[in-house]
């Protein structure tokens, strides 16, 4: 049986992002799709810093894009999902369901 990934909640919300938009995902988009899909909004270094995390541990890998004269000639890291990865992301989601099974807050919140 393969170690399980503890993945944090910003490690989450990335690494879903990058699922959400596919093969060649970036920084920028992946920032947005966060922002616009669960309302949260992350610095770029937070950003970045979770990307480096997730790679490091075989999460996420990227490819280098051409370099293009709109970015000065720059490349973008493009990032993909790897099968560890989405093995990973689902393990957090099916664990946060099982955590929320049986619990009811309905009766606790404010009007």
């Amino acid at each position: 049986m393969a170690k399980q990934e503890h993945l944090n909640d910003v490690e989450q919300l990335v690494l879903v992002a990058v699922a959400r938009l596919g093969d060649g995902a970036y920084g920028v988009p992946i920032r947005t799709e966060i922002e616009r899909t669960a309302g949260r909004r992350l610095s770029t270094a937070t950003t970045y810093a979770a990307l480096d995390r997730l790679e490091s541990r075989g999460l996420l890998v990227h490819e280098l894009s051409d370099p293009t004269p709109r970015r000065g000639g720059r490349r973008k890291k493009l990032y993909r999902v790897t099968t560890r990865g989405a093995e990973a992301a689902v393990a957090a989601r099916e664990g946060l369901a099982r955590l929320w099974e049986g619990v009811d807050l309905s009766s606790r919140r404010s009007a």
